[in-house]
């Protein structure tokens, strides 16, 4: 989503590293093109004049103009006067009192029935046991599609169909979680294509039936400013105690993000990033300043990978691939936990550097020349992965016609395969000298190129 800021950004700090001692007419002409970029990437106008206004003082300052690298100190402003902006980690208050009701939201496609799914997915992880009730009694589309979500995460759904009163179903599903030992009610408000009176009185009645402790706000990032009224008008109804960003994967700007815990001082709490039910994150300011500086996002990446891989399993692979017992069925193993991880260019951008990197990298084909090597594996016998050695002429034709490529896509996968496997004996032999680890910075340098086989 922070695409374009991260690129005008960046160029802005290369500009000044090319200075070298910097003056106040250099951080003068960087400050208006970092107030250029936040107002392309849709921040709002005081937030930017604010933000601004901040970095010039500190970076005037003798923190800057007294180091030896001055451009970097910029950088380090910049993303503290970020962290600001975008407030505290948004953390989800649960209480003591059981169950805990979370009331969402929002207006109409906004993405909050999938939120709420999402939400009580990620509750359960923690150790809850959700219930989520359809609240939203105007859209018999909204109430199917959570009890659908519901069925497909095993997750309780309590629903009286349309004709009933929102307040009173909410009060209803409550003592119903009450009875059936549920720690956290998750109601789905129903939402509007505008904010209006009914709707506004519609929530505050729920609120006052139902006491929550947490009301989240769900909000579309791609409706750019639009987003900071709509925060500021629920506020004003409800005291929304949170903000749940959407679609934070897609092309928006990103100046709703920024924008909308300053003006409304209400803490983000949660970001949507995907599709999937799991890809929902909590928020952390830090985190999100890094990607917009194009510094990556490890620690998000680390979490992701620790609730999607199975650790015996990444040990046991990395045991097979030292003892050079690596073979393909190994390598098709480890796809598919790759692929769990989410979309990969996604995952890329958590890598600090990747934002320069990916312009001289392609990564637009790179699911699809995964999914290419997945079947040119699969199409392969097990006796085939386990020695590829055995793969001649005749093999390379059956399992090209079976996987829809090519012999040559074939030979390309093997020879790369091949250079794998030689790398990690040369680099076992190494032992614990030097050359041992020489080896093993050019196995990392020694790209598996998936470009290879599109």
């Amino acid at each position: 989503m922070f695409d374009s800021l991260s690129d005008r950004l960046n160029s802005v700090f290369e500009g000044l590293a090319r200075q070298g001692r910097l003056t106040e007419d250099d951080v003068n002409i960087a400050m208006r093109q970092v107030r250029l970029a936040l107002l392309e990437a849709d921040v709002s106008l005081k937030v930017v004049k604010d933000f601004v206004k901040r970095v010039k003082a500190r970076a005037v300052g003798d923190e800057v103009m007294g180091s030896i690298q001055p451009s970097q100190q910029v950088v380090a402003i910049v993303h503290d006067e970020l962290v600001e902006t975008l407030g505290e980690p948004g953390r989800l208050n649960l209480g003591a009192q059981s169950p805990t009701v979370i009331m969402m939201v929002g207006l109409q496609g906004s993405g909050k029935t999938t939120t709420s799914a999402k939400l009580a997915l990620h509750l359960r992880k923690k150790g809850g046991r959700p219930l989520l009730v359809a609240a939203d009694v105007y859209r018999p589309a909204a109430i199917k599609q959570l009890v659908t979500l519901g069925k497909q995460l095993n997750i309780p759904v309590f629903e009286e169909g349309l004709n009933t009163n929102p307040p009173d179903l909410c009060e209803r599903a409550v003592a119903h979680a009450k009875q059936n030992g549920n720690t956290v009610v998750i109601l789905d408000t129903a939402g509007r294509l505008n904010i209006d009176e009914f709707l506004m009185s519609e929530i505050k009645a729920v609120k006052e039936r139902t006491n929550p402790i947490e009301i989240l706000l769900v909000a579309d990032a791609m409706t750019g400013q639009e987003a900071v009224n709509v925060a500021a008008d629920f506020d004003a109804a409800v005291d929304v105690t949170g903000l749940v960003m959407t679609k934070v994967d897609g092309d928006a700007r990103g100046g709703a993000a920024i924008s909308m815990r300053a003006v409304t001082g209400v803490p983000i709490k949660f970001l949507g990033v995907g599709e999937k039910m799991d890809a929902l994150q909590e928020f952390h300011p830090d985190r999100l300043a890094q990607r917009i500086l194009g510094m990556g996002d490890v620690m998000t990446l680390a979490e992701i990978a620790e609730q999607q891989i199975d650790e015996e399993d990444a040990q046991r692979a990395t045991e097979r691939l030292m003892e050079g017992k690596f073979n393909l069925e190994d390598f098709l193993e480890q796809m598919q936990m790759l692929k769990r991880l989410g979309p990969l260019e996604g995952l890329m951008k958590m890598l600090p550097g990747f934002g320069q990197m990916s312009k001289d990298v392609d990564m637009s084909n790179a699911e699809g020349d995964l999914s290419r090597i997945e079947a040119i594996i699969r199409s392969m016998t097990p006796q085939e992965r386990r020695n590829p050695r055995l793969i001649k002429a005749s093999r390379k034709r059956r399992i090209a016609a079976g996987s829809g490529t090519t012999v040559q896509q074939i030979n390309q996968l093997l020879k790369q395969f091949r250079e794998m496997q030689n790398m990690m004996k040369q680099m076992r032999r190494g032992g614990k000298g030097g050359r041992g680890n020489g080896m093993l910075k050019k196995l990392m340098g020694q790209n598996f190129d998936p470009s290879q086989f599109g």
